[in-house]
Order: structure tokens, then sequence, then C-alpha cells
């Protein structure tokens, strides 16, 4: 009779916790889609005047490094980086002037030597000087990355290739892929004088927006249960200028950005970029800019980077007639022509879910997350101390032959604080298991792998983790129960109590949990560990039925 109140009460302020900090999510419309004009991607220009065009390998190619110093604003750090050079070789006696393309990297650390090597390659060979520098990282890494030092560092390369001799300063544009989408706007306002850009999988909205689209719709795609959302839907309403990190609302919406004569690259199988939305957003700001000259293409089967197949594999091709396109493109592109193939061609563009414009930084939600997940760490480890204390504590009295206890639990409250504990850790690991499994299935997706056809843990551990959770719920309740009959035979439960009643038990001449101060004080600093373990499933939605 007194344990099923307790119980109703303990998980009614668990399922208010849950549903307090839900986050509406907005995943309407879902199966979005543009029909191109042609599956057609060769891509043709009018030449009237009979212009020799280039293609690939008309030119033989030579390769050269420079090194610049680039300065990052906001700090005034300085990063050497090399910038690999390959130009097209001139017959003898022919010093001409060609356009120039700089490579932009997207996540990681790329290098020059190991970073577009075999388009960089290509297009040199069609009669573009290409610059591929090391990534401009600094002291930062991927989730501090300093997006505008960065365009002003891609500039100075920009720079650097208008003084070379071999290059004709008015004609170089930019190459820029996933990550990069996120700079080159930033380049395109720095310099007037980009003349084209080509780019692959853009990332259009800024990071909280394009990053919570591609994990909510991936974790729909590995088959993760509904519930692992609710953990998506929180981490991306995180105020991230609390903890330093100012990128996560980093602003994208310029009128520069697609400015500039662009061709626009996806791939069917990349998961990570909200291509539907994504391409009206470009075509709409295009036109607005005054730019009517966009050329989208979409490929069959290939992945975020245009490569055939498991990226983690080294050497995986790129798609179909990718470097083709891109060439003609971009010698029909530099040469003034007027494209006659269609400006949207290739395999049908898919959406699955709708982008989650409306995300927005929440501070209250933050604070109280950091406290509740902050809050748990420091008592697990508490405890966990405490306990090893304890441990250290009998393995010493056991060597002196001391058989007196250390906690000297009383009533069955150590049992059943035994029983609460492994339940809860049991519990806490099964959800840290199942959360990892999706997130690697989430990784091996992005990187070209299919989805598993049976999602196993990180379908049911949710379902199993709510009813565990509900199950050690009713188990504090019986404790509590517990106590207060505890409470009531010592005179506590009354008013006013026992004369006497409240200094009996703190000077332990009643003792209610334990015999001893050191197993009360363990007793107490458990049970609020295992709560805060309650309270922080009820904050990951977990108490949400």
């Amino acid at each position: 009779m007194v344990t099923i109140p307790i119980f109703i009460v303990l998980l009614g302020i668990l399922v208010t916790v849950s549903n307090l900090t839900g986050v509406p999510w907005k995943r309407e419309p879902t199966g979005q889609s543009i029909s191109t004009l042609s599956p057609n991607t060769g891509v043709t220009f009018d030449n009237p005047q009979g212009l020799p065009l280039a293609h690939r390998k008309s030119f033989k190619v030579s390769s050269r490094t420079v090194t610049l110093d680039v300065k990052r604003p906001s700090t005034g750090a300085v990063q050497h980086i090399n910038v690999l050079i390959r130009a097209p070789k001139d017959p003898a006696g022919v010093n001409a002037k060609h356009p120039g393309i700089v490579f932009m990297h997207g996540a990681g650390y790329g290098t020059a030597e190991n970073s577009f090597g075999d388009v960089a390659a290509d297009l040199s060979s069609a009669g573009f000087v290409t610059a591929v520098p090391d990534k401009p990282v600094w002291s930062t890494n991927d989730i501090t990355r300093d997006y505008a030092g960065s365009a002003k560092a891609y500039d100075q390369v920009v720079r650097c290739l208008r003084t070379q001799h071999d290059v004709d300063p008015g004609k170089i544009g930019l190459y820029a892929t996933s990550e990069s989408t996120w700079i080159s706007p930033y380049v395109i306002k720095y310099d007037k004088h980009i003349a084209f850009q080509l780019l692959l999988s853009p990332m259009v909205y800024g990071p909280r927006q394009s990053l919570g689209f591609f994990v909510g719709q991936d974790f729909s795609l590995v088959g993760a249960n509904d519930g692992y959302q609710s953990i998506v839907r929180r981490l991306f309403h995180a105020d991230a200028d609390m903890f330093g990190l100012h990128n996560f609302d980093f602003p994208m919406d310029l009128p520069e950005a697609y400015a500039v004569p662009t061709m626009v690259v996806y791939g069917s199988k990349d998961v990570l970029t909200a291509q539907v939305e994504g391409l009206e957003h470009i075509l709409y700001s295009a036109h607005r800019a005054g730019n009517q000259n966009v050329t989208v293409r979409s490929y069959s089967v290939a992945n975020h980077v245009l490569r055939l197949g498991d990226e983690e594999d080294s050497g995986t091709p790129f798609v179909d007639d990718y470097i083709s396109d891109v060439i003609s493109w971009a010698v029909g592109t530099a040469a003034g022509l007027k494209q006659t193939s269609e400006l949207v061609a290739g395999a049908t563009i898919r959406q699955s879910i709708a982008v989650p414009v409306e995300l927005q930084a929440d501070r209250n939600l933050t604070v109280y997350g950091a406290i509740v997940n902050l809050g748990m760490v420091v008592l697990l480890v508490a405890a966990l101390l405490m306990a090893l204390l304890g441990c250290a504590i009998k393995v010493l009295r056991m060597i002196r032959h001391d058989h007196s206890k250390v906690f000297g639990f009383m009533r069955g409250f150590g049992s059943e604080l035994l029983a609460v504990t492994v339940t809860t850790l049991a519990t806490f690991v099964l959800f840290v298991a199942g959360l990892v499994q999706v997130i690697m299935a989430v990784v091996r997706l992005c990187w070209g792998g299919a989805p598993t056809e049976n999602p196993g843990m990180m379908y049911w551990s949710w379902p199993v983790i709510q009813v565990v959770s509900t199950l050690v719920v009713w188990a504090w309740a019986r404790i509590l129960a517990r106590c207060i009959e505890v409470a009531r035979l010592r005179g506590l439960a009354q008013f006013p109590p026992r004369k006497g009643a409240i200094s009996d038990v703190v000077s332990g001449r009643e003792p209610v949990f334990a015999s001893k101060r050191f197993g009360c004080v363990f007793f107490w600093l458990v049970a609020a560990a295992m709560f805060s373990v309650l309270l922080f499933f009820a904050f990951w939605g977990l108490f949400i039925f």
C-alpha cells in the first residue's frame, strides 16, 4: 500500500523530466525528390568559333611545391603549409596562361601530398594549373574548426596561384567538397575575382542543421530504435557556445555564395547531405544573386565523395563519367562558352526527411543537461572510490584477522542496495553499448557501407532499457517504503518526532541503514549515484513510453 504510491510518484517525476526535456522535431515532408531533365550526365558547350578545347590527357603534367605561412586572424597563430601545384606542360617556346583551380579539403586533416591526387592530376592534364594545399587547421580540431579563418587561408592560396607565371589570374576557381562548402562562400565573399566553383556534396545549411539532418536520417537508415532519436534531438539543441564551441551556428546564407558559375555534384548513396532542399536553396540563392549558370549532376551508387564502394578501402575509384564531366564543365566554363547540355541531369535526386531548420540553441536545456550528466559522473566516481576504499579496509582487516564489519548494513538494506546498483549499472552499460553500436553503424554507412539487415541491439536495447529502468524505479519505491517503516518504528514518522529520536539516529545509537558511519555514508552516496543514473536516463528520453 505504501510502495505503490511511492512508485507512481517516482515514475511520474522521471516521466515529467523526460517530457519537459523533450524537443520537437519536424521530419516532414519525407521522401522528397527532384527529377532530372536527362539521365545523361555529359556536359557539352556551343563552340561557334571552334576554339580548341582541352580534354583529359591533353597535356603532360609537371609539379612543384611552394610554402606559405597562413595566419589565423582570430589568434594570430601561423601555420606553415605546403601547396602542391600541378601544371600542364606546354610545348617548347609556348608560355601559355592557364586557368587555375584551388582544392579545398573536407573533414579531417588532409595534406597536399595525400589529397585530391587523381582528380587534380586529371584536371591539370586538361589544361588547368591546380593547387592542393595542406589543410589549414592551426591548433583546432574537427569540432573547433575556424571556418572564417580557413577561408582567409584558402584565399591566400588563391592569391598565390594568381602570381604563378603560367596562370591566368582572372580564371581561378574553387573545388570544394563536404565540410569545405561551409568555407567556400566566404572565400567568394573575400575574393571578388573567383571565376567559378565545383561543389561536391555541398553542406548548404549551417552545421547545426546539417549535422542534425544527417545524424537523424542515418539513425533511421541503420535500423536504430526511434527512441535513440530523442538523443539526437537533445544533442543538437545544445548551446555549444557555453563550452567554447562557436561553429554550431556558423552563418551560411551569404548572398555571394553562389554568385559565380557553379557545378553541384551529388551521389545517390550519399547519406550525409540534404540534396533536395539543399539544391533548392542553391538555385534560389544563385538566381537571387543574378547567376543562372548552375549545373547539377547526380550519379547513381556514388557516395559522399563521389567514389564507388566503401571509402574505408584505399584506392576506390570515382563513379562513372564523373571526372570527364567535371573536366568538360570546367574547360567550357573557363573558356566562357554557353552550355548546351541539360543543366540538371543524371539520377533522380532524393531526400528521406526534412532538414531540421527549427534547431536552435537552448540554454536552459543545456544547463540542466550539463548538471545531470556531470553530476552523474561525479557521483559514480565518488561511489566507486568509496567502494574501493571499503574493499581496501576489509582486506587490511582480514590480514590482521580482524573480522569486524566495514559497512555494517542492517535490515536487508545492503542486499537491496546491491540489487539496485547491479541492475542500474547493467542497464547503463546496455544503454552505452546500444548507442555505440548505432554510432558504429552510422560511421560504416557514411563510409559507403550498407546497413545491416538485422539491427539487433540497436533496436531491442531501447525498450529493454525502458522496462528494466521501470523495474529499478519499483525497487527504489520498495527501499523508500522500508525507510518509512523504519522511521515509524524509530518515532521519526510522527509530528512532533519522538523525543531524542533524531539525535539517536544521527549519533548512531539507533542506526537505520548500517551500524557503521562508513556504511551510512556509503549507502547515501551509492543511492544518490544510482538515482542520478535514472535522472540521466530521463534527460535522454528513456521515460517517454
